[in-house]
């Protein structure tokens, strides 16, 4: 269809000069100017009076179609046009009547036929800047009047063709975005029918063969329209606000809660089968679990996408995340080896990663059940507290929470912190010779790490931090396991500013000693007879 095409292969757009922009040929004076305008009134009124008129149409679009004549003449025959044809709309002149004349039939064959070519001019200029908030106003206000005044056996009639026009013009690389977020904020999101038509629009454009390439910059125009559908419709109820005049019969899709739902899975499917690459797939899973699975009936049609997302590795794991763990859990979807490639995203970056805190909040959501083995709990706990002898602190103090936490909901786990050694000989050897850590770090499956048998040396380790918050966190650990559990939020956004800040805003009870003797030379020996000793530096370098 012509529509579906537009996006890639439509001809070039005529750019409008703006007044201010645009170098006139020859100088006109303010009368000359309204001169014009008042001209481009006495033809519309010439047309309301008689039909005999209507060839004032043809200068009309002339002068709203020159490209060389003057910016404002030609905005104010756009919208004299708008009107024309808003009224002869209304009074039935582009349909044809029965037992009407031959006569008459091509009248409004040549109606018609202008319609076409006004509507035709007004996209090209839609998506122009300085121009297209006015081209999407009159774009609207036909596209009501049209819907309302053209049914036939009044049955009712939406029209898509020029909404599919309006939505691929909108979504033209060089498009304003302005006008682009006007539509979706405006009447997208705000009418029932007009989102309907418009999800079934975006598809159309995306499936249909086109001659050239879909350019980079659809997937994102694309997105900005879909993403700024926020209300999701959970009842047929509240399918109750419509831009042209509702259906009269109740049975119609309009008022069906489940092809609204099918139009909108539609066109998420047909966006995520374009060839994306690493962030716009990131851009997508962003969106998964609260703006693309509502609209799904069948959500098990994002499982491939998801899936090839989840085994991709790195951030682009931690993203797919959320979607693969609600199929598995509301869809039953089948992905046996989910924690062994969970664990596999714990890696030397996870802790540096910036969706660290989105990170934890999934991995604590997904470790929560008691059902879960406790060999791959402890081999989560163990890896982790491995990680953090290399973390910033803004990272480890988010994991011993949630080791804490962890601990907790396993008991089992406990031997991790507390096992003691029974024999004398065994205490003989390992206070001789110590012991070798039986954790195997490099094994990929968690049910084969031995962590259980390990203990968590790390996080003594770690009582022993640089930083004092991180060294006096990390002790709850040897103490008495008396907190219910620590709300991990508390600790989920700590990064280096925050903990600077932290850091200056506190009241210094007491001054800190930096020495506890002030020396009086630093770089030079002390007199022989002062008894004083010098410097280190001074023993060790001369700087005489």
């Amino acid at each position: 269809m012509p529509a579906a095409t537009a996006v890639t292969s439509r001809p070039e757009k005529r750019k409008r000069v703006s007044p201010e922009k645009r170098p006139s040929k020859r100088a006109r004076s303010e009368s000359s100017e309204e001169d014009g305008q008042a001209q481009i009134l006495l033809l519309e009124n010439e047309i309301f009076e008689s039909k005999k008129n209507y060839n004032n149409i043809v200068t009309l679009i002339k002068i709203f179609t020159n490209d060389t004549g003057d910016a404002d003449d030609s905005v104010v025959a756009a919208i004299s046009l708008c009107r024309v044809f808003t009224r002869l709309l209304v009074a039935g002149e582009l349909v044809q009547k029965r037992g009407g004349s031959e006569k008459e039939a091509i009248v409004v064959k040549w109606l018609k036929e202008r319609y076409t070519e006004y509507k035709t001019a007004l996209l090209d200029i839609l998506g122009e800047e300085g121009i297209s908030a006015t081209a999407l106003t009159l774009c609207m206000r036909l596209l009501k009047t049209e819907g309302e005044s053209m049914q036939s056996n009044k049955e009712y009639q939406f029209p898509t063709m020029f909404l599919t026009g309006i939505v691929a013009a909108l979504l033209q690389p060089e498009s304003d975005s302005s006008a682009r977020k006007e539509f979706s904020e405006n009447f997208v999101e705000e009418y029932d029918d007009i989102r309907y038509y418009t999800l079934d629009a975006i598809r159309k454009i995306l499936t249909e063969p086109a001659s050239n390439p879909f350019p980079d910059s659809l997937f994102g125009n694309i997105l900005e329209i879909l993403t700024t559908i926020e209300s999701v419709p959970e009842t047929k109820e509240e399918l109750e606000d419509f831009y042209i005049l509702a259906p009269k019969n109740t049975n119609h899709a309009l008022y069906s809660l489940t092809q609204h739902k099918k139009r909108a899975q539609g066109a998420w499917l047909s966006l995520m089968q374009l060839k994306m690459d690493k962030d716009q797939r990131k851009s997508i899973l962003r969106l998964v679990s609260d703006s693309i699975a509502p609209w799904f009936m069948k959500p098990e049609l994002l499982m491939d996408f998801l899936t090839d997302c989840y085994d991709t590795g790195g951030s682009t794991s931690l993203l797919a995340l959320s979607g693969v763990f609600y199929l598995i859990q509301e869809k039953n979807l089948d992905y046996p080896s989910f924690y062994r490639k969970l664990y596999s995203l714990l890696d030397s970056e996870i802790l540096h990663s910036k969706h660290r805190s989105r990170f934890f909040r999934l991995l604590d959501l997904f470790l929560a059940s008691t059902h879960l083995p406790a060999v791959m709990v402890a081999s989560f706990i163990k890896r982790l507290s491995r990680l953090t002898l290399a973390a910033p602190p803004s990272g480890v103090v988010a994991v011993v929470p949630w080791i804490y936490n962890l601990l907790k909901k396993h008991p089992t786990c406990t031997f991790m912190i507390h096992r003691e050694t029974r024999t004398a000989e065994a205490k003989e050897l390992l206070e001789n010779e110590g012991m070798d850590d039986p954790f195997i770090m490099e094994e990929e499956d968690p049910m084969e790490t031995h962590a259980i048998e390990s203990s968590l040396w790390e996080i003594v380790m770690l009582q022993s931090h640089y930083h004092p918050n991180v060294a006096t966190l990390a002790k709850i650990i040897s103490e008495q396991f008396t907190k219910h559990a620590y709300n991990l939020e508390d600790f989920l956004d700590h990064s280096y500013a925050t903990m600077i800040e932290a850091e200056l805003s506190k009241d210094v009870q007491k001054v800190p000693v930096i020495e506890y003797e002030i020396p009086k030379k630093i770089f030079v020996k002390h007199d022989a007879g002062s008894g004083a000793e010098d410097n280190l530096l001074v023993k060790l370098w001369d700087f005489n």
